[in-house]
């Protein structure tokens, strides 16, 4: 499920300017930290900084055999954010025809907040990789428009 999109932002945008600009962090801070002070996180791109939020995988020339195997696991895991991208294109491959999306002449922005709605909702119906994958089930279509 698509739970939170910004933009529409140009494609040669560095990620931890868009990250910084989505304000998304804010909203991680209000809804990953519990009652008792716990804080959930989540495997962000190589690009992003270090937060309590958000953990890139570990780099620089010498990283121990636990940090590489941590990188390889959630490595493997982090590919189901492009499932969904995929899942988005494959649904509404009008939206990939870069020669025929404009960003300041057309509603780019709109047209992929609607797939992503409606890929949401095709998501609930039939069912999706990734939820397959981590073993999860969607709400109901009653839930999710509400």
């Amino acid at each position: 499920m698509i739970a939170h999109l910004f933009g529409p932002i140009e494609g040669r945008r560095h990620d931890a300017g868009m990250l910084r600009e989505s304000g998304i962090e804010t909203q991680m801070q209000r809804y990953m930290t519990t009652q008792n002070n716990e804080v959930y996180s989540v495997y962000g791109d190589p690009a992003y900084p270090i937060s309590p939020y958000i953990i890139p995988p570990f780099r620089g020339c010498v990283i121990t055999a636990q940090q590489m195997r941590f990188n390889k696991k959630m490595s493997a895991v982090r590919v189901s954010v492009e499932w969904t991208f995929g899942k988005v294109l494959s649904l509404f491959a009008f939206l990939d025809y870069k020669k025929n999306q404009k960003l300041y002449l057309q509603p780019v922005g709109k047209y992929y907040r609607v797939a992503a709605i409606l890929t949401n909702c095709h998501t609930i119906l039939y069912g999706s990789e990734t939820g397959k994958f981590f073993g999860l089930c969607p709400p109901t279509l009653d839930e999710y428009l509400s």
